[in-house]
């Protein structure tokens, strides 16, 4: 099936924000454009099959979930990486094991087994 839903979290620094998130929560980089002064201002990163994109602008808003396969072992990988735990991992009551966590300019993100 062709994706035709993508995720946009903004970062004042798409740079910094795709070396974090490459590395704390294991995405990869698809592909990277910058303006005219050499400025990363848009990113499309890849989560297993599925892409999403960051862009510049003011962080927050509702946050990403990501399923995963093993949430505790993401968990220790992305504190250790340095990102904020919201909510340690916990088993949902219809079925799922969820933690939360913020990144370095505070999008929120939610990494669980549950696949819809």
């Amino acid at each position: 099936m062709k994706q035709t839903v993508y995720a946009l979290v903004r970062y004042q620094d798409c740079a910094a924000a795709v070396d974090f998130l490459t590395s704390a929560f294991g995405f990869a980089v698809h592909e990277v454009s910058k303006n005219d002064e050499g400025v990363v201002n848009h990113v499309e990163l890849v989560a297993g099959d599925d892409k999403f994109m960051l862009g510049i602008g003011k962080p927050g808003g509702p946050g990403v979930y990501v399923a995963v396969e093993d949430v505790d072992a993401h968990h220790d990988h992305a504190r250790a990486a340095g990102a904020h735990i919201t909510m340690e991992p916990v088993d949902q009551p219809y079925g799922s094991r969820d933690y939360g966590c913020t990144d370095p300019e505070g999008n929120q993100w939610w990494f669980g087994t549950y696949r819809p």
